[in-house]
């Protein structure tokens, strides 16, 4: 079984972050073109309101001009995972899987549905009936009927098996952030968080500790707790 590295590193701003992501996957694959099997790694965390583009990201799906950014404090990155805008803030839950994909014997498709199924996991264990929808990535309520509404947002970039970025799942998000913007450029379906669908506040330790539990059942990976 592998050993996994948990960075809980709690409220922190999105750049400080995706730094050490960067630094971490760099290092993980120069370890890689060395003949070495890097370490590997979890990150989790929580941003301060952020909106980030894909590679493939319409600029236009944000709906804010940069004078509106500045003057509700948001702040905006175009960064390398796949997919279009999104957002990130308090009360949701980010995590950033920098895992060797060889290591551990999978593709990116596989590695893709087990983050999914982790994700849906912890919301059953909350209640909440989720799916996955092939067309879309990311995790979805009320899928099929018109009310469709997605929970949680995937995005990662894979070079070397090693990957970075990850998924965003919606605790107790203040949900009119994605007002500002066409998430995942997708014009007709609405975004829901946790509270919203249980109409009370969610333990983001909980929520967090759940999502650790199931990424390790279902990579198969033990996670070790202290940070580094």
């Amino acid at each position: 079984m592998q050993n996994v590295i948990l960075h809980d590193i709690g409220f922190m701003d999105y750049e400080e972050v995706w730094q050490l992501q960067k630094d971490i996957f760099n290092k993980s694959i120069e370890e890689k073109i060395q003949g070495k099997k890097p370490l590997q790694h979890l990150l989790v965390c929580e941003h301060p309101h952020v909106y980030t583009f894909g590679k493939s990201a319409n600029q236009t799906n944000l709906l804010l001009s940069e004078a509106e950014l500045k003057n509700k404090k948001i702040s905006v990155y175009d960064i390398e995972r796949g997919g279009d805008i999104t957002y990130h803030g308090p009360g949701q839950l980010v995590v950033y899987p920098i895992f060797d994909l060889e290591q551990l014997n999978i593709g990116v498709k596989k590695f893709v549905f087990n983050i999914e199924q982790s994700i849906i996991n912890v919301l059953q264990n909350q209640g909440i009936s989720c799916d996955r929808i092939d067309d879309r990535i990311g995790i979805w309520i009320d899928k099929g009927k018109s009310n469709e509404r997605k929970i949680a947002a995937i995005g990662i970039k894979c070079s070397r098996h090693i990957s970075m970025h990850g998924l965003a799942l919606n605790v107790n998000t203040d949900l009119s952030l994605f007002n500002n913007i066409i998430p995942c450029g997708i014009v007709d379906k609405g975004v829901t968080s946790i509270k919203n669908e249980l109409g009370r506040e969610i333990s983001m330790v909980d929520i967090k500790n759940e999502m650790i539990k199931e990424f390790s059942a279902n990579f198969e990976i033990n996670i070790t707790s202290p940070n580094i």
